[in-house]
């Protein structure tokens, strides 16, 4: 069977190689354009134009990625078991390597926050994951960023989400979290009786150089037992303040 090539099939042709030459990236895109195979240069954004079969383009984008990293099984630096998950915010600064020098830039990024989340958590303790988020939150990122500086991606942000603890190790830090609040009981009812005392002393030692106020205090709490009526109250009444002074 033989195929007869009219002039409107190669305009025809000549069309459709025309318009998928022309290709529109958004502001967000940048397309890398490989020539013969060969990594040719970073194009966009707006309109670009691409030999076909010559040229081939990967489209990358620059906007920042939000990415959940699973709980991950940690124990800590005293020997604790927990399940950390947190949140890591990235983005593409150099075509070029992101495409080139890893084969999943998004799936290598994914694996290398699990592998760093644990890592550098297990060089804390307990109490440094539940009170220290935001240093251990730089840590992580300066670690990622380090990392994945090689591939064109800049780490911004990571975040811790949660610490899961077992049901035991709950009950543990509830127990320690009771002692410590009676240990500040006592400790300021401690302090307010050693205040308590040493105003009882001032007030003993300026009632002993005037005896006459020594009388009106013991008036007054006359006066101040006088108002109860429904007991019978005995007040005992020193000698030594019927004598004249």
């Amino acid at each position: 069977m033989a195929f007869e090539i009219t002039a409107g099939g190669v305009l025809f042709l000549m069309a459709l190689l025309v318009i998928s030459a022309f290709r529109v990236l958004r502001e967000y895109e940048r397309g890398v354009v490989f020539m013969l195979g060969r990594f040719w240069k970073v194009k966009g954004p707006g309109l670009v134009l691409i030999i076909p079969v010559v040229q081939q383009m990967v489209r990358v984008d620059l906007r920042t990625v939000v990415m959940n990293v699973p709980p991950q099984d940690v124990i800590s630096r005293d020997n604790v078991s927990v399940k950390v998950s947190a949140v890591v915010y990235f983005r593409v600064v150099d075509p070029e390597r992101a495409i080139i020098h890893v084969a999943n830039f998004l799936e290598a990024t994914s694996q290398l926050s699990q592998t760093t989340l644990r890592s550098v958590l297990g060089k804390h303790e307990l109490d440094e994951m539940l009170a220290e988020r935001e240093r251990l939150n730089f840590d992580i990122q300066q670690s990622l960023d380090s990392q994945t500086d090689g591939w064109g991606i800049k780490v911004s942000n990571v975040e811790i989400k949660h610490v899961d603890l077992n049901e035991t190790m709950i009950r543990a830090i509830a127990r320690q979290a009771e002692a410590e609040r009676e240990r500040r009981a006592k400790v300021i009812h401690a302090e307010g009786e050693l205040q308590a005392s040493v105003k009882l002393l001032e007030a003993a030692q300026m009632l002993a150089k005037a005896p006459q106020a020594m009388q009106l205090r013991y008036m007054q709490t006359l006066t101040q037992i006088a108002g109860d009526k429904s007991s019978t109250i005995a007040f005992p009444l020193p000698i030594d303040l019927l004598s004249a002074h």
